[in-house]
């Protein structure tokens, strides 16, 4: 089965201290781990990139925050899709990419576990993909929700455990590269 590793906005933007707390420190380590690899298999690797409409967004295109950091930065070969809104799907050519492609499998990554990751694996699993997400590829902030704070940690596993199972199999970096 052909399988796609999608790296969703992994941008400078995200360095910003506005975002607080965040988990998973590892993250893009983890990530560059399992780009490596699909670069060795000669896989498909797809990189999306937020785009901003907002000039004040760090994800502005005229902003540095837009660049996709440097530990996972893409090949002139490798496809560069550009998005508006959290759902790599909404208003881009993945889905027909992917289609064209006969690719039928789905490895997702990136940057934020509550917003566009979920967005992203929720589409991707209602689409049909076999889906899975990478649980320490990903990370989120802490969130203060009606004057609560939620910690990074506790948003993220929720994240994951509202997906796992119903739109995607979550897994570690680890358990991903010994079913390759």
């Amino acid at each position: 089965m052909k399988s796609a590793l999608l790296i969703i906005d992994v941008q400078e933007a995200f360095n910003h201290p506005k975002w607080g707390e965040r988990n998973n420190p590892d993250a893009e380590e983890n990530i560059k781990l399992l780009l490596n690899e699909w670069r060795h298999r000669d896989a498909e690797v797809i990189f999306i990139k937020h785009i901003s409409k907002n000039r004040n967004s760090g994800f502005h295109p005229t902003h540095k925050g837009s660049a996709i950091k440097e530990i996972v930065k893409p090949l002139e070969k490798e496809i560069v899709i550009t998005k508006e809104v959290n759902s790599a799907f909404i208003g881009t050519s993945l889905e027909k990419y992917l289609h064209d492609r006969e690719i039928e499998e789905v490895v997702i990554t990136g940057l934020t576990t509550p917003h566009c990751i979920s967005t992203t694996t929720r589409m991707s699993g209602n689409l049909g993909f076999n889906t899975y997400l990478i649980e320490d590829a990903t990370a989120a902030f802490g969130i203060n929700y009606k004057g609560t704070y939620i910690d990074a940690q506790t948003i993220h596993n929720i994240s994951l455990a509202t997906l796992h199972n119903e739109f995607a199999i979550v897994l570690t970096t680890k358990e991903l590269l010994e079913r390759l």
